[in-house]
């Protein structure tokens, strides 16, 4: 996906704290990895309206490194469901707590399906605009 999202809500907003970083000082992309996650798994259950897993994770590469204390949003959108499945776009992007500007750190596809009460895929309700 070439567009940007930054411009849109985010679905989390969060600090980078000292006991997410390695020893170089720097934000774990685990960690990273795992607000982008979160933010899909967010939006997943709006238009699952329930449960759900992350079943891939497509296309991540880290641009930028991300500080402790930069500001994290996340930002989601839907590209695509299935019968059970939806695919959900997350950009991740920092700003330095200092400064107004801010930079794209990494972005991926996450895809996500649709659970009953035992954990098998169910069929996505009808959909709506999931915001």
């Amino acid at each position: 996906m070439t567009v940007s999202l930054e411009n849109t809500e985010p679905e989390i907003r969060t600090i980078a704290m000292p006991a997410d970083t390695n020893p170089a000082g720097d934000i774990f992309g685990g960690w990273l990895m795992s607000q982008m996650d979160l933010a899909a798994g967010n939006m997943a259950a709006r238009i699952a309206r329930g449960r759900s897993a992350t079943v891939a994770v497509e296309g991540m590469s880290f641009h930028r490194p991300v500080k402790v204390g930069d500001e994290v949003s996340l930002f989601a959108k839907l590209e695509s469901t299935g019968r059970t499945s939806m695919k959900i776009y997350v950009e991740a992007w920092r700003r330095d707590r200092f400064e107004l500007a801010r930079e794209k750190v990494t972005a991926a596809t996450f895809t996500f399906v649709a659970l009953d009460d035992e954990g098998r895929s169910r069929a996505l309700p009808l959909q709506e605009d999931p915001k």
